[in-house]
């Protein structure tokens, strides 16, 4: 199964404080262990949101808020995207993630959908069409 572990802002990533070089040594060093594990299949940290923006869907109307946005601990620092065999697995690597930030701060662990998830709406004609597209991404992103 795929998972997406969601790394948690906090009001220094919001406020776009960088990590130290130790965090850094050791994000790094744990990184490498899930590569090598075959567990880590992607993995980036994101701005804060004061350089981001949203984009509010009402119906057919579409309104672009810019950032920053308030709620930290609503909000997104990083993300990885791993395979494991099961939910247990991941949060036994999460756990031993080191802190991403100097304060307190969460991972949120989300399985990623499959097609066989979807039953009977993922049509055959469907299934092709996302097997093309994940064929192109990939393509786009140079595996």
């Amino acid at each position: 199964m795929k998972v997406m572990v969601i790394v948690k802002a906090s009001t220094a990533s919001e406020a776009g404080e960088m990590p130290s070089e130790q965090l850094l040594t050791e994000m790094g060093r744990f990184n490498e262990e899930l590569v090598k594990a075959g567990i880590m299949l992607a993995g980036e940290g994101l701005h804060p949101t004061s350089n981001g923006a949203r984009v509010r869907f009402a119906g057919k109307n579409r309104t672009v808020t810019d950032g920053p946005f308030a709620e930290t601990k609503e909000l997104i620092a990083g993300y990885w995207i791993w395979k494991v065999k099961d939910l247990a697995e991941a949060i036994a690597w999460a756990k031993r993630c080191p802190n991403p930030h100097e304060e307190d701060c969460d991972l949120e662990i989300r399985p990623v959908f499959e097609m066989c998830d979807f039953g009977e709406a993922m049509t055959p004609e469907l299934k092709a069409q996302e097997e093309r597209i994940a064929a192109e991404a990939k393509r786009n992103a140079g595996d």
